[in-house]
């Protein structure tokens, strides 16, 4: 675990990944963290309402580790809440 400034939305996002997510218009949502300062706000703000972008967060064939999900959140400092936004965006699909 990096300190909070040595963290990137990269990094996140291949912890996602690697915990059974699958990104839909993942190059849409990488452009758009780069463009920020604080990224983290912004991958809440997308994964509550990027759909009508094209950015979508769904399990992969062999399903999501919720437990993994949440310690990549953890590990990467998010806020509270933001757990169950992301899995609110899985469970729309």
């Amino acid at each position: 675990m990096g300190s909070l400034s040595n963290e990137s939305f990269d990094e996140f996002l291949d912890s996602l990944k690697l915990a059974g997510i699958e990104i839909t218009n993942e190059k849409e949502l990488r452009e758009r963290l780069a463009e920020v300062q604080h990224w983290r706000y912004a991958f809440r703000t997308l994964a509550a309402n990027g759909r009508s972008i094209g950015i979508r967060f769904q399990q992969n064939h062999q399903g999501s580790n919720e437990a993994q999900i949440r310690r990549t959140l953890d590990q990467f400092h998010f806020p509270q809440g933001t757990e169950d936004i992301l899995v609110a965006s899985i469970k729309a699909e």
